[in-house]
């Protein structure tokens, strides 16, 4: 039997409670229709989803996405180290150059031109574990690189002549070139005058 206002007028309820039931009611009533609207809206779609899934499992799509951003990250990983690897082997190639000699623009053109060299070598920590195609460059290809530098003796037209410990005259220890400059330095004349102490 329905819920109305002429049943629950029987039944003996006042006026004013059965407009309380009769809203309570219908506040629940609704809700169940809400609820049941969704649940009808959820079962419609089912269909839909289950055609995806057994799509899914047929086809092995999720599989191979997996794989795909799997191989991806791991591309992306090797990149990273092998960057990171070369910036190490060049930065051992340039110590190595430099402690050959080879400085400057020139240690430039060194690691650009040994580039297959220094990728083929490996490494012992920050230093190359065999540098012999290395040496074979720098003593062959980039010999003309490597700056050698020297220490170079005082360029004196005129040497001193006096062997030491003999007797110099006045007119030796004041000499000029042609350039009118002394031969001997100041102290050089100094002490030629502290040896012979005649000239005084």
């Amino acid at each position: 039997m329905a819920l109305t206002r002429k049943y629950l007028s029987t039944l003996g309820i006042e006026a004013d409670k059965i407009d309380q039931i009769i809203e309570a009611h219908t506040e629940t009533v609704d809700a169940l229709k809400k609820e049941r609207d969704g649940y009808k809206a959820d079962a419609e779609k089912l269909p839909d989803v289950q055609k995806e899934l057994d799509g899914l499992k047929a086809g092995g799509d999720y599989k191979a996405k997996y794989e795909k951003e799997h191989k991806d990250f791991e591309d992306y990983k090797a990149g990273v180290t092998a960057k990171e690897t070369r910036a190490a082997k060049e930065t051992a190639a340039r110590a190595y150059f430099t402690g050959k000699g080879i400085t400057g623009a020139n240690l430039e053109i060194a690691v650009r031109g040994a580039a297959a060299e220094i990728d083929a070598a490996e490494l012992d920590g920050e230093k190359f574990k065999d540098t012999k195609a290395l040496d074979e460059l720098v003593g062959g290809t980039f010999k003309g690189l490597v700056v050698t530098t020297g220490t170079a003796g005082a360029n004196t037209p005129h040497p001193n002549t006096n062997a030491g410990g003999g007797k110099m005259t006045r007119a030796e220890i004041y000499k000029k070139d042609d350039k009118g400059r002394y031969v001997l330095s100041t102290a050089e004349r100094q002490k030629a005058l502290a040896e012979n102490p005649d000239l005084l």
